[in-house]
């Protein structure tokens, strides 16, 4: 998923995107597809529908039907020069074609969602500890935490799934578990692959958080042992509220390739944005129009996770130390 050396690439990335996520059209963007998602989501999981049928779009499809077979004939009528209202002619034929598909698709935007926070989240937690026995620790603490960082980094993530999803029992006692499955709450398939994104994201986010631990300068924990705190309240209070600072730049970086990566979770039969997207597509055999359509969702939680990061980075910058407001 990425690399220590992304602390300062995802920087770099970021400072390139800056022009992108501050445009006011990008956050136009960003919020009416927000609204949309969380309208579709509020009509299909909390009023069953109340607004309208289920499955069903909220845009007709005859406008843009109409706007296509006008701007086409106009085309065909103006001959060779008319390529530029032949290109807009099938923007309206890909509209009027994806429509109908938005919200099966807005149900597997919400699955990956959450299967990246949780994943990343989880993933956290496990991953703090980590990255301090890595710097902190004693010889048998830090060959643990190597192991594990190695053991996770090192094989792949749909080889993870697979091992987690067919070889150990966790499907039979997630299954067994109430309310798995019903409702909105997602089947067993699901939480095994937030088992799989949160043992894999833990391992990448240990080495991100251990090469800012790293940046920490190592007067700041004598400091603290000096005024009598002990080491470990020292690293707690003194050394990782710096060092988290530091490793938002490649944390943010995690965020945005586990969106991406969520989308392995399909081998597993979870019925995640690809995954659903694909099953679309073989029925109606509209792959292009269905994989640029997802493509463009998949852009969109994208910004979505930059535009967050970086008010999470202004908001907890202290100027003078670590990143800092643009």
């Amino acid at each position: 998923m990425g690399t220590p050396e992304s602390t300062t690439s995802g920087r770099t990335l970021r400072a390139r995107a800056a022009g992108l996520t501050d445009q006011p059209l990008t956050l136009l963007t960003v919020g009416v597809f927000w609204t949309w998602l969380v309208v579709r989501w509020t009509n299909d999981f909390l009023l069953d529908g109340a607004l309208i049928e289920r499955n069903t779009s909220f845009f007709p499809v005859g406008p843009f039907e109409a706007a296509a077979s006008t701007l086409g004939a106009l085309a065909a009528s103006l001959g060779p020069v008319g390529f530029p209202v032949r290109w807009l002619a099938g923007f309206f034929e890909f509209l009027a074609a994806s429509i109908p598909y938005l919200p099966q698709l807005a149900t597997g935007v919400w699955a990956t969602i959450l299967l990246t926070v949780l994943g990343i989240a989880l993933g956290f937690l496990i991953a703090v500890p980590l990255s301090v026995a890595r710097v902190y620790g004693g010889s048998a603490t830090r060959l643990l935490a190597l192991g594990y960082t190695e053991l996770f980094r090192g094989t792949p993530l749909l080889a993870q799934l697979f091992v987690l999803y067919f070889a150990t029992p966790l499907t039979t006692i997630i299954r067994e578990l109430p309310a798995v499955g019903a409702g909105f709450i997602p089947a067993q398939a699901f939480w095994v692959a937030v088992i799989a994104f949160m043992l894999n994201s833990a391992a990448y986010q240990s080495e991100y958080i251990r090469s800012a631990l790293n940046s920490v300068p190592e007067g700041q924990l004598t400091a603290a042992r000096a005024i009598g705190l002990s080491k470990v309240d020292g690293i707690r209070h003194v050394v990782l509220p710096q060092g988290l600072r530091y490793a938002i730049p490649g944390w943010s970086n995690e965020l945005v390739y586990l969106i991406k990566y969520s989308s392995l979770a399909s081998f597993i039969t979870v019925r995640e944005l690809f995954e659903r997207t694909d099953a679309i597509a073989s029925e109606t055999y509209r792959y292009t129009e269905l994989f640029v359509l997802a493509g463009l969702l998949y852009l969109a939680l994208v910004i979505s996770a930059s535009l967050v990061m970086e008010y999470v980075e202004d908001r907890v910058a202290i100027p003078g130390l670590g990143t800092t407001s643009r």
